[in-house]
């Protein structure tokens, strides 16, 4: 697949998030998928660069990032066509949506998820079938996966299945 910056593969979209590795590590996985990388505030940690370079993001330069002030901010600069909502309240399996180039993947914080009032505005703009849900056990001890290995999961499905499930060339 070939990527320009002006056409992202996904578009990864955090909300409000509060671990700064995990961001780092989401940030990874858009530099090597070709992703683009939505940051909406309010933020719990400093991105500036000296904070990110301590927490090891020596690539941060590579991301495709754009920072969005708040949830409307974020809709009205991006006007997105397609949204998927990764939450553990989705009855429909993550594979089952399908993924197009520059969809945006959203994905909520590590301790609230995504607030209400988006999942309804999800629900109600893209239908309740754009919610979705990695598959775990049924335990309440087992709530959910951590953020950044939910956008790997998230990323690498739509990767697969943009690639028809052929072989692993590169991006």
């Amino acid at each position: 697949m070939n990527d320009t910056p002006l056409n992202p593969i996904f578009n990864i979209v955090l909300i409000h998030p509060q671990i700064p590795n995990n961001t780092g590590n989401v940030g990874r996985t858009a530099v090597v998928t070709g992703c683009r990388l939505h940051v909406v505030r309010p933020i719990a940690f400093d991105m500036d660069e000296q904070a990110v370079r301590r927490a090891g993001l020596d690539y941060w330069h590579l991301l495709d990032l754009r920072e969005h002030e708040s949830w409307d901010a974020f809709i009205a600069r991006e006007q997105p066509q397609n949204i998927w909502l990764y939450t553990s309240h989705a009855t429909r399996a993550h594979w089952q949506a399908p993924l197009q180039r520059g969809d945006y993947l959203l994905f909520g914080n590590e301790t609230s998820g995504t607030p209400s009032e988006i999942h309804t505005w999800v629900a109600n703009t893209f239908g309740a079938d754009h919610l979705l849900r990695f598959p775990m056990r049924d335990n309440p001890a087992c709530r959910s996966l951590n953020l950044a290995t939910a956008v790997a999961c998230g990323v690498y499905e739509g990767l697969r299945q943009l690639s028809g499930g052929g072989d692993c060339t590169p991006l």
